[in-house]
């Protein structure tokens, strides 16, 4: 007999079943597309590693790797819970369509059981097929997307290109979890109307009762007796809509902050690194196992003697700098701390470490530039040319009056003293003297940044090979910074589009030059902007999509709770035409209900957002002005129209069935059929 019913009852409506098909075919989809592009990011890293060996190296590493799928365990199940709270209203939309109908079965003898069953049967009936068709279209669309991916970061330097791989075992989970996904869904209001009494179902007792509990002065000012009826008719409903309400809410929040946040970083990040480094690198080279000596007398490789005279090619001029860094530390007596550091309270009173009284030790990180780079910086500060010295970058941060974004820096010790006494970093007890040639203000230009507290020495190759058998501390590896130049006008003053190419044609000569000899590692200023723009906008997508799933939980239970809730909503309707109310007003209700559903995440999330955008921006230490010139407001409006849209849309519809039936029946009999 259950089968019979269930045959009849799809034949012949096949509205309710398409809608239940639609949406078991969307979570069988998204789940498994999650589930293959989790499966094939977790291979593509574990590859790359093996490939690299650092898989093998550390077992920090390897648990890390090992950690990947569960969380993306953990995500999938986020997004069944979410998918579940989505398509459980298409299952009650068709479950109270025909509750009259279950609810005489109750009478003669039904049991929950056998509804609950016989309603899950017809959920799996109608879901088979779908989730199917969802699940080899969620494969291909992850084909699709790893195919896309390869097309736009065919550029990014250092990449291997991503394949994609197909598990049995993956796809039978996804498909697994998307059956569940959907018996869940139909479970749900499955059990709620197999546990009513069949008084109940065949009266439909769990019609919303409109009452008068508070007045409504924002509504009914603005709207006059409607906003009042609406305002009854929503705080009636206010439990039906939790799910709405939140969802909207917090897909609205999160995509208002996760654009704030993102617009903040690359205001940052531009600010910080692309900005400050515009016009000292263009190409940054690292050759790795090579010392600076090295690297200059090997005049194979074009940077030892000659600087910007075609080697990396003629379309652009440029200058080169080879340099490495070395660690070594410095005693300073506290009287020869600067007037303007002892008026801040010393040095202790910057680094919050409690002064001994004594000599304080001094990190004195050691910069090596080639001897013509170091002739070349000795020009720009105004000293007199020497390779015998070092020159004191002499300088500290002025933690106290300035922060971290725009800082003031004070002398960091008195200019007398002509020689300094370095000490090794990693023997102790050694030493090594050396003349100082003058101190300034003006770093090297490197793309480097050091530390806030440590007095900088910049010292030639010459002096370093002399010195180094004493101090040590060198970094294994070797730097030669790029910087290209207009022939005729010094810096290049075009835009980064119009010497892309070129710049990727000197970087290419530089490493052809170099990788015969030494094991290299490039990067391009210009393809580093676009590689850090490319991944924030990729985190944006992800993050969004998250966003946006919240927003389609809230909408599909708006439209669940506007269409399926529509029997019991015609006798309230009814009721307000029988004292008089025309088809007018009782749109505008409508109109008055879908302002308020759309309006209330909107108002609370605004407000809420642009104070936390404006903390956000205070505790960067970044002028709200320059934040609020660029803040997405055309992203967050085009979101917020979309909520609008479609809340409008379902309640658009509501009201168009409503209005289309016989409220005159409904009026005359307790028992009324869409």
């Amino acid at each position: 007999m259950w089968k019979d019913y269930s045959k009849s009852y799809i034949r012949y409506n096949r509205a309710s079943g398409l809608q239940i098909c639609a949406a078991a075919l969307t979570a069988s989809f998204f789940l498994t597309l999650f589930a293959f592009v989790s499966y094939n990011l977790w291979v593509y890293e574990m590859e790359t590693r093996l490939l690299e060996g650092s898989a093998m190296q550390t077992g920090k590493e390897a648990d890390s790797i090992a950690l990947l799928p569960i969380l993306f365990a953990g995500i999938m199940l986020l997004t069944a819970i979410s998918l579940i709270l989505i398509i459980r209203g298409s299952f009650e939309v068709s479950m109270q369509a025909r509750i009259h109908q279950l609810g005489i079965l109750i009478s003669i003898g039904a049991t929950p059981a056998q509804i609950r069953v016989c309603l899950l049967q017809e959920a799996a009936v109608l879901s088979l097929l779908p989730m199917f068709v969802g699940g080899v279209s969620g494969t291909l669309a992850d084909m699709g997307l790893i195919s896309l991916t390869n097309v736009m970061m065919a550029d990014v330097s250092a990449r291997r290109t991503a394949v994609f791989r197909f598990s049995p075992a993956v796809y039978a989970a996804a498909f697994l979890t998307s059956a569940l996904t959907v018996l869940i869904s139909a479970w749900m209001p499955a059990r709620k109307i197999s546990r009513m009494t069949p008084l109940q179902a065949i009266r439909n007792a769990d019609m919303l009762q409109i009452k008068r509990r508070k007045h409504s002065r924002l509504l009914s000012m603005l709207f006059g007796v409607e906003g009042e009826v609406a305002g009854n008719a929503w705080r009636a409903r206010k439990k039906a809509m939790r799910i709405s309400n939140a969802s909207l809410l917090l897909s609205f929040l999160s995509f208002s902050l996760m654009l704030g946040f993102t617009t903040l970083s690359q205001i940052s990040t531009r600010f910080t690194y692309f900005e400050r480094y515009q016009d000292v690198w263009d190409i940054m080279v690292t050759v790795k196992h090579t010392d600076i000596e090295e690297l200059a007398a090997d005049s194979h490789n074009g940077f030892g003697s000659r600087r910007g005279t075609g080697q990396l090619g003629d379309e652009m001029a440029y200058n080169v700098a080879l340099y490495q860094k070395a660690e070594s530390l410095i005693h300073i007596p506290p009287d020869r701390f600067s007037d303007e550091l002892t008026a801040l309270g010393g040095l202790s009173a910057l680094t919050g470490n409690p002064a001994d009284g004594g000599k304080a030790q001094v990190d004195a990180p050691l910069v090596i530039l080639d001897d013509d780079s170091f002739l070349e910086y000795c020009g720009q500060t105004g000293i007199s040319p020497r390779l015998d010295g070092a020159i004191v970058i002499n300088q500290i941060w002025d933690s106290i009056n300035s922060n971290f974004r725009y800082k003031k820096y004070v002398p960091f010790v008195e200019e007398e003293e002509r020689s300094v006494t370095l000490y090794s970093a990693v023997s102790e007890g050694n030493t090594a003297e050396i003349p100082v040639l003058d101190y300034t203000y003006k770093e090297p230009v490197l793309r480097e940044e050091y530390d806030d507290y440590a007095l900088v020495h910049v010292i030639p190759m010459s002096l370093w090979k002399r010195i180094s058998p004493r101090l040590g501390g060198e970094e294994e590896d070797s730097y030669i910074r790029i910087l290209a130049e207009d022939r005729a006008e010094g810096r290049f003053a075009v835009e980064d589009s119009e010497i892309e190419e070129t710049l990727d044609a000197m970087e290419n000569a530089a490493v052809r030059m170099l990788e015969v000899n030494y094991e290299v590692e490039s990067e391009n200023r210009i393809r580093e902007k676009r590689d850090n723009d490319r991944m924030i906008m990729g985190l944006m997508v992800f993050f969004g999509s998250f966003c946006v799933l919240l927003g389609v939980i809230g909408i599909a239970d708006v439209f669940s709770s506007t269409l399926g809730f529509l029997n019991q909503r015609k006798k309230e309707f009814a009721q307000y035409m029988s004292v008089g109310m025309t088809p007018a007003q009782m749109k505008k209700l409508f109109f008055i209900e879908a302002s308020v559903m759309a309006g209330r995440p909107l108002a609370l999330t605004i407000p809420l957002t642009a104070i936390m955008m404006q903390l956000m921006t205070k505790a960067s230490f970044l002028e709200p002005k320059i934040f609020w010139r660029e803040a997405p407001v055309m992203p967050i409006c085009l979101f917020a129209a979309a909520i609008v849209l479609f809340v409008a849309l379902a309640y658009y519809l509501g009201a168009r069935r409503i209005l289309r039936c016989d409220l005159n029946a409904a009026l005359r009999d307790d028992l009324f059929w869409l």
